[in-house]
């Protein structure tokens, strides 16, 4: 997979479920975001004084575009969600029982398994079928306070500020639910969340997606959907990721960066010059490259499940 068609266009061939993925997420990122207003911001930590973050300059066309799981969160957030529902009797102990073998081994290989997303996605979607919007809403937010809110970077969070401050907007892009990543993004002041669209009709769920799960090319597209809808210069925007499966998205931007890398996109990015940073040792960053100039509750376990969760038995 070392050659892929985006390297030199900058655009790999996506199937229609992707594109179609990416503009929905794109299409629900912009309508909650106005949804939301002018929210008030999180207050940011402060980074260590031998950890500055990476150099951002004001720049009205660009934007910030951050992954979710191992790079703004420690471990995966679906997880966590998962735990909260059963917590709340959605599903019973033995699926939780596999919802914790695929934690510890996301954070024992720190890359996600693309393979099991199917089957989990399935899975997941029966729990919260006939499910009502508002309720699994109201619940993601007492599942942040529960599991999530101790979870988050602060390397990663003054990244983030950091382009706040110099007037850029901030958007999470993530395969967990577009509701879950909203409420993420709005408790840390970010501008909104790209995420996985899950089909309701008059507020209750169906069970079925808009698209498939927003993961690898699919983050490419919601990306590129959501800075043509905000007038966005893709060149000038900047990308953080700790997955090699978001290499389609990171190299789509002018400034993409590795944070707390899996090997392979270490790799990667060493080959190709992108700056890295890992919080997960207190390893100072590794400096690659030139500076930069860069400058849901709903389905929320729901699709909780529809990246964590093994096959579900009958």
């Amino acid at each position: 997979m070392a050659a892929f068609g985006w390297l030199t266009h900058r655009r790999r061939p996506a199937t229609a479920r992707s594109v179609l993925a990416g503009e929905a997420a794109a299409e629900a990122a912009r309508k909650n975001e106005q949804a939301a207003g002018q929210a008030a911001r999180g207050t940011a930590p402060e980074p260590a004084a031998d950890e500055p973050v990476f150099p951002v300059v004001g720049d009205e066309r660009a934007a910030a575009f951050f992954d979710l799981d191992n790079t703004v969160m420690q471990g995966a957030t679906l997880f966590h969600f998962g735990k909260g529902l059963y917590k709340r009797r959605f599903f019973e102990r033995r699926e939780l029982v596999r919802f914790a073998w695929q934690q510890a081994w996301f954070r024992i290989a720190g890359v996600e398994d693309a393979g099991h997303m199917q089957d989990a996605q399935d899975s997941a979607l029966s729990i919260v079928k006939g499910r009502r919007v508002a309720e699994l809403t109201s619940i993601g937010e007492e599942i942040y306070d529960e599991y999530l809110a101790d979870r988050i970077w602060p390397g990663t969070r003054a990244l983030a500020q950091a382009h706040l401050d110099a007037g850029q907007k901030v958007w999470l892009v993530t395969a967990a639910p577009v509701e879950t990543a909203t409420i993420i993004a709005r408790r840390l002041g970010l501008t909104g969340a790209l995420g996985t669209v899950a089909e309701s009709v008059d507020g209750v769920y169906t069970g079925r997606l808009v698209g498939e799960p927003l993961h690898g090319p699919a983050k490419a597209e919601a990306v590129r959907a959501l800075s043509a809808a905000e007038n966005l210069d893709l060149d000038r925007c900047a990308a953080y990721s700790d997955s090699y499966n978001d290499v389609p998205m990171l190299s789509l931007v002018g400034h993409p960066y590795a944070i707390n890398p899996d090997a392979k996109l270490r790799r990667y990015a060493r080959e190709h010059e992108w700056r890295l940073r890992d919080y997960r040792t207190g390893r100072k960053a590794v400096r690659v490259g030139i500076p930069a100039a860069a400058g849901v509750g709903a389905v929320a376990g729901g699709t909780a499940a529809a990246i964590a969760l093994h096959r579900r038995r009958a």
